[in-house]
């Protein structure tokens, strides 16, 4: 054979061989990968082919799915209430993927998750019929939340303390997912990823802010764990004014009458005595209260209820008038209305806090169980004595304290008003918050925390008992009614 003729030869061999290796190693090897790539336009087809499952809430589904007029994507996702539920069920879209509960659960909801499948259809690879996910949301608490945010930017969380169930969450402003669920939304999805008021923020897990003087619940456990004072009622060493140490800041109280100067817990938290709460953190010291704020879930990097909730902060590394800032929810900390509600839940339920979680179990077509999400078993992060003590104070606070605007008539409610101080020397309008808790003749208890953002209201008028009390006060008669 000629020489040129063999090597010629050769060298297609070689090119063939090499084909053959690549195409056994694209099919055995980055075959998953490549079906599972999201720009994978064959997985959007197969996903959208049929009907999804659906997000119940309090037994009725709050999804659909509804046949497209055309293209290759058959179904698209619907939404009931769509603007009410969108911080619990997320959304699903044919072109921007999923979110929260739609793409945690995206697997059961579209038949793909194993669990699903019978041996028959493990051996034919057929899709199985979609499963769904059931929510521990109770709509009357949902809608109460919804109803009186409406109008403000602000979230508010409830929280059953003995389960850990999250009974209700809202973020406000909100949207509809169904404006985007489908493949030629791409106006409604700038719309709302450009809207400035961010409604597809879910604030009720994802806006860490500071939570002015909610925190104060915190410094006041903190001190009696540690002794610092043996009851709320024990007289503290606490100057008014206060000058915050290393400085010339002196740091004043809201309202200049009120009985500040050596105030006991119950009396400081009662009229949210800023010189109480500064001087009794820097007298524990930042270590004790990161100690308790971290029991209660400050600085945690991984809190899932399943969706994954944003970090609250308590700062490390302070000086004294930092330190004595944190003490009234200043400087450097930050909490979502999650976070406040757990502040609460763990004071209502005796000191032992549950970790909450919106999803009781997924099931298959049936109704039968793939997974059930048992109440957490509560974990101890204050003595009893502790958390009887601050129950006792915060229902000063709503009996005749600055959280009167959340009384509820034949229920024992106890709340912490906050006022969080917003941009550079307080420039911009304050945060407002509320935390409380409520409990029934019938043994019903509800913890809630409530956040506002922003609203209406004027400057001099932005309050936590005026502006989230209420809020707060509404989702709790609806669970205790429930």
């Amino acid at each position: 054979m000629n020489k040129t003729i063999r090597h010629a030869s050769v060298f297609a061999l070689l090119l063939v061989l090499a084909l053959l290796v690549r195409a056994t190693w694209v099919q055995f090897h980055d075959s998953k990968a490549l079906a599972d790539d999201k720009h994978n336009r064959r997985n959007a087809i197969e996903q959208y082919a049929n009907p999804l499952g659906d997000i119940i809430v309090g037994g009725e589904a709050i999804t659909g799915s509804a046949r497209t007029k055309g293209g290759d994507l058959a179904y698209k996702r619907t939404y009931k209430n769509g603007e009410l539920y969108s911080p619990v069920t997320g959304y699903s879209s044919q072109v921007y993927g999923a979110t929260q509960l739609e793409g945690i659960y995206k697997d059961v909801l579209d038949g793909t998750d194993n669990r699903l499948k019978n041996p028959l259809d493990t051996v034919t690879n057929k899709r199985a019929a979609p499963g769904d996910v059931i929510t521990t949301i109770d709509p009357a608490v949902q809608k109460a939340g919804y109803k009186t945010l409406d109008g403000k930017k602000g979230a508010a969380v409830a929280i059953d303390p003995k389960t850990g169930r999250i009974l209700g969450m809202v973020s406000t402003p909100s949207y509809d997912p169904s404006r985007i669920s489908g493949s030629t939304d791409s106006k409604a999805w700038k719309e709302l990823t450009g809207d400035e008021e961010k409604p597809m923020v879910n604030r009720a897990l994802r806006q860490p802010l500071p939570p002015g003087s909610t925190f104060k619940l915190v410094v006041a456990a903190a001190a009696l764990e540690d002794g610092l004072y043996g009851s709320v009622d024990a007289r503290t060493d606490s100057p008014n004014p206060y000058t915050l140490p290393g400085t010339s800041t002196v740091l004043r109280n809201e309202n200049q009458s009120a009985p500040c100067e050596n105030a006991s817990i119950r009396t400081g938290l009662q009229y949210s005595c800023n010189n109480v709460f500064a001087k009794m953190a820097v007298d524990l010291g930042q270590d004790k209260v990161e100690a308790m704020a971290e029991k209660l879930g400050f600085n945690a990097d991984k809190l899932d209820v399943p969706v994954r909730a944003g970090k609250s902060v308590y700062p490390s590394d302070m000086d004294k008038a930092q330190t004595g800032l944190s003490g009234i929810g200043q400087f450097d900390v930050t909490a979502t209305p999650l976070q406040m509600s757990m502040v609460s839940a763990a004071i209502a339920n005796g000191g032992e806090l549950a970790k909450p979680h919106m999803v009781s179990q997924i099931t298959d077509s049936s109704g039968n169980a793939l997974e059930k999400y048992d109440d957490a078993a509560s974990q101890r992060v204050m003595s009893e004595s502790t958390a009887e003590g601050l129950q006792s104070a915060m229902e000063t606070v709503v009996d005749k304290g600055t959280g009167t605007n959340a009384r509820i008539d034949g229920a024992k409610v106890g709340g912490k008003t906050g006022t969080a101080q917003h941009g550079e020397n307080n420039s911009k309008t304050p945060y407002a918050w509320f935390t409380s808790y409520a409990k029934g003749s019938d043994g019903k208890e509800v913890a809630v925390a409530v956040m506002i953002e922003s609203s209406s209201a004027a400057r001099d008028e932005v309050s936590g008992n005026g502006l989230a009390a209420p809020i707060a006060k509404a989702m709790m008669a609806a669970a205790l009614k429930g």
